[in-house]
């Protein structure tokens, strides 16, 4: 009954799961990622335990049979191999998105000009956004904020909105009552904060400083980090791809 019924983060055996948060487990959602990557011909890497690996493409995505295909240049060591070993791992990578699933059920379908490898279809994929690709717009309401020091002007403590993030930087909006903030500007320590239990603390440099209209009294400073902390890095990891599952499970409804 828990395996039913176990929220994503949690493992088999009850305890925290830390590739819980990037597990896409929604059967709707695994075939919409299968079905992106057939249309998109984009090429997967398969791996078997020993080692061996080659490089295919999805070919078909057959929900009833609940099967997958991979196209392959025929005579491949590597799939007799896998064929053998009868598991191994997918990886794929599709616009800013690294994808990888298990492999299972194998077989080879050989042909004069090319072979075709069935594998099961997966019950899960694990999604991974790859550094610095994708930009989470925050909503107006409960927005994430940023504290920090006014650079030049350190006794001024600004809390900012954040208007948009990613695993490379962030935008602010800065009121124009701020006084101005330079592009190249070193930033120091900014304490982020995303949610009521996601926080965390970050160098950051300016890089660019933009206006957001006229009836939009500030401005809006990008940011880059510096040497993102590792226990940050995942903290803002697993916020981005909670915000990405909610919007894609939003589409599927």
């Amino acid at each position: 009954m828990f395996q039913d019924t176990r929220p994503a983060t949690l493992d088999a055996e009850g305890g925290e799961d830390p590739w819980g948060p990037f597990r896409v487990s929604h059967p709707q959602e695994c075939l919409m990622l299968l079905r992106q990557l057939r249309d998109g011909q984009q090429p997967v890497v398969l791996n078997g335990p020993d080692g061996c690996s080659l490089t295919a493409t999805l070919w078909s995505v057959d929900e009833a049979r609940r099967h997958v295909t991979f196209s392959a240049q025929p005579g491949m060591p590597a799939l007799d191999q896998l064929v053998e070993a009868d598991e191994g791992v997918a990886v794929a990578y599709m616009d800013s998105v690294k994808l990888q699933w298990e492999l299972g059920g194998l077989v080879l379908l050989r042909g004069p000009r090319l072979s075709s490898l069935q594998s099961a279809l997966p019950p899960s994929i694990y999604r991974f956004q790859r550094r610095g690709a994708f930009r989470v717009r925050t909503p107006a309401r409960h927005a994430p904020v940023a504290r920090m020091r006014h650079p030049s002007m350190p006794e001024m403590a600004l809390t900012l909105r954040v208007l948009d993030l990613s695993l490379g930087g962030c935008a602010l909006w800065c009121p124009s009552d701020v006084p101005p903030l330079q592009a190249g500007t070193r930033l120091g320590e900014i304490a982020i904060e995303l949610d009521a239990t996601t926080r965390f603390v970050a160098a950051a440099t300016l890089a660019h400083v933009s206006s957001l209209g006229h009836h939009d009294r500030g401005v809006r400073i990008g940011c880059e980090w510096q040497n993102l902390p590792p226990m940050a890095e995942r903290a803002l990891q697993r916020w981005i791809d909670a915000a990405q599952r909610r919007r894609r499970l939003m589409a599927l409804e």
